[in-house]
């Protein structure tokens, strides 16, 4: 029963697996770039859409034909669009805005007050340690 298919048999199969695997992915990638576009309007959308389920392979490849250029475009533009909101965000967490010798001055500060101790400092130093 193991030897039922031969070798040439299992190959076309794994070659029809991962034909259809990229179809799928495809089918995917051009959907989302074509509902995420906002430079073509709603009609031309409908006949993109129509195109590609009517006639899906010539549909796809058509479409990745016609718009790849725009299509990287616009995910370099996402990416960048996404990574300068990132770039942002961790600015504005990482900066407290003072520097360590501000940090330290006002530590000195709060001590020489009395608002802190330098037992409870050192007591709350070793239970982070720990």
């Amino acid at each position: 029963m193991v030897l039922a298919y031969s070798f040439g048999q299992v190959m076309w199969s794994f070659f029809v697996f991962f034909a259809w695997i990229l179809f799928f992915w495809l089918l995917f990638i051009v959907f989302g770039d074509l509902f995420s576009r906002h430079d073509i309007s709603g009609w031309a959308k409908a006949a993109w859409a129509v195109l590609v389920i009517i006639v899906p392979f010539i549909g796809i490849f058509i479409y990745v034909i016609s718009q790849g250029k725009g299509m990287g475009e616009r995910r370099n533009k996402e990416a960048q669009q996404a990574q300068s909101q990132m770039d942002t965000y961790i600015r504005s967490v990482a900066s407290t805005g003072d520097s360590p010798t501000e940090q330290i001055a006002r530590g000195k500060e709060l001590l020489d007050s009395g608002a802190i101790t330098q037992a409870s400092r050192t007591s709350s130093s070793r239970s982070c340690s720990s």
